[in-house]
């Protein structure tokens, strides 16, 4: 959602996680009014390339209105590094909801191969809502930005009452700012601010690699502007289907963690019982779930001290979110076996650091404007606690909390229509995919690649973590994706990275 700690989400927390370094990358003034070019300068902040360059595109608060109040959507470059072989621009979009790419030129902008970095230049860009860009704030309490309260964790006996009331509190706090943009928050209208971004920099197309959540922007805008794109990668995807294809995008997106826990948690048992592993938990991977599920259920009843962390206790529901935060990347691993160890003995270590607050509060508003303006969320509490019930059953590692309520139960703006995603359009985009990912599980990515028909192909890896391309996937699959990047080269159908 190395991204959502880098990612609503790792959504809304992973959207806060996702977006730590926000607040470096604020860009000096500059604009570029309509049918103007853009007015670049230096990029304010630390740690950053010397040829990142940063500029303002203005777009309508409303793209229905377009000669209604603008905005400016902050933007950032990094040229191509060989003139004389330059194709075009790789916008990078970025995960959340809530997430920025506007330092990622000078970060993992870098990572990509050096043929890469000649053909293009790497845009990075902060979506609207998210800080520079008409940051938005709702203004929560700080108990209210507990992950465990953004994650919709139901209570130890799966009672969804407390959810409920943290949906209608949270959400009352959004309405009361008065915002107009938290109404024009949304995928569609991402997908449309980066139209304005492509025609600012006065390309006739652009390419683009979005990761996680900006999968999902990455296809919507391949929807509305086909003939817009040049090549597109799509990483660590989305289901874009929901419910039958029905209006419940963002609800699937939740329910996509009962399988992706279970498919992470088997390879993190494994490591967790591997003999001379100092963080070992269980001799056998099998007796790392009884021993997890078993800690879970003791700390409901009797949780631990936990100086640092919001809430500053360990509970049931605070081990099994370091599990999700845990899972997105293996090298996260320890984290929670040492925490797992840690809590049998009846201690703890120290509570991990938490984003500054005023970037989760922006994260936490784009990332709710977003899911719940994207998406029908049922306003019954008895829909959650039948969802709640039967997802404990079926999935006891999550403990019902990919079926319960966020708070868009309670979200006083209308849904939006979503963008529905079709095979017509230009055979142009590559969709690579881990085979073990906690927030975007493979099953959600091959809803997407059916979905899109010819104009796609998909890699899938066989690794785990969140972010394949140049993070957690591995050669093979960064091969392939770079090669189409470089050259245009796409595998001729779906292929397997082993």
């Amino acid at each position: 959602m190395k991204q959502m700690r880098k990612q609503l989400t790792k959504n809304a927390a992973l959207a806060a996680a996702s977006v730590v370094v926000l607040g470096l990358v604020a860009p000096v003034t500059a604009s570029a009014a309509s049918g103007t070019p853009l007015e670049w300068g230096p990029c304010e902040g630390s740690g950053l390339d010397p040829r990142q360059e940063c500029a303002t595109v203005p777009v309508p608060v409303d793209h229905a209105d377009p000669g209604g109040p603008k905005i400016g959507i902050a933007i950032s470059r990094i040229p191509s590094e060989k003139p004389e072989a330059r194709r075009g621009a790789l916008l990078l979009i970025p995960g959340g909801p809530g997430g920025s790419s506007l330092d990622e030129p000078s970060q993992k902008g870098q990572a990509l191969p050096q043929e890469v970095r000649d053909a293009y230049d790497l845009i990075g860009l902060a979506p609207r809502g998210n800080a520079p860009s008409a940051p938005v704030d709702c203004h929560l309490d700080h108990a209210d930005l507990a992950a465990s309260r953004l994650r919709p964790w139901p209570g130890p006996d799966g009672s969804v009452t407390e959810n409920m009331a943290y949906g209608r509190r949270t959400a009352d706090a959004c309405a009361r700012t008065g915002d107009a943009l938290l109404g024009h928050i949304s995928t569609a209208d991402n997908a449309r601010d980066i139209d304005r971004v492509r025609a600012a920099l006065g390309e006739r197309t652009i390419s683009a690699w979005g990761v996680s959540y900006g999968t999902y922007i990455g296809a919507v805008y391949n929807e509305l502007f086909p003939h817009r794109t040049d090549r597109i990668v799509l990483d660590s995807n989305l289901d874009p289907t929901g419910d039958a294809g029905r209006t419940q995008v963002s609800r699937a997106w939740l329910a996509g963690f009962e399988q992706g826990v279970e498919d992470v948690f088997a390879e993190f048992a494994r490591w967790a019982s591997e003999p001379g592993n100092p963080d070992r938990v269980a001799d056998d991977p099998a007796a790392v779930r009884s021993v997890f599920l078993t800690l879970a259920a003791r700390l409901d009843r009797a949780p631990l001290p936990w100086p640092g962390a919001n809430p500053e206790i360990l509970n049931g529901t605070a081990l099994r979110q370091t599990m999700l935060d845990s899972f997105y990347d293996p090298d996260s691993f320890p984290t929670l076996a040492k925490l797992i160890r840690a809590a049998r003995q009846g201690t703890v270590p120290p509570a991990p650091p938490a984003p500054p607050e005023a970037l989760l509060q922006n994260a936490i508003a784009v990332g709710a404007a977003t899911i719940c303006g994207d998406s029908a969320w049922p306003t019954s509490t008895a829909v959650y606690e039948k969802g709640v019930a039967q997802s404990r059953v079926k999935y006891p590692l999550t403990a019902g909390m990919p079926r319960n309520a966020m708070l868009c139960a309670a979200w006083p703006r209308p849904q939006r229509q979503p963008v529905r995603i079709t095979d017509r359009g230009p055979s142009n985009v590559l969709l690579v995919q881990n085979e073990r990912d906690v927030a975007t599980p493979l099953a959600g990515a091959r809803k997407l690649r059916a979905a899109l028909g010819d104009r796609a192909v998909m890699v899938t890896v066989n690794s785990t973590g969140h972010d394949a391309y140049l993070d957690n996937g591995n050669a093979c699959g960064d091969r392939t994706v770079s090669r189409f990047l470089a050259t245009g080269e796409r595998p001729d159908r779906d292929v397997y990275c082993e």
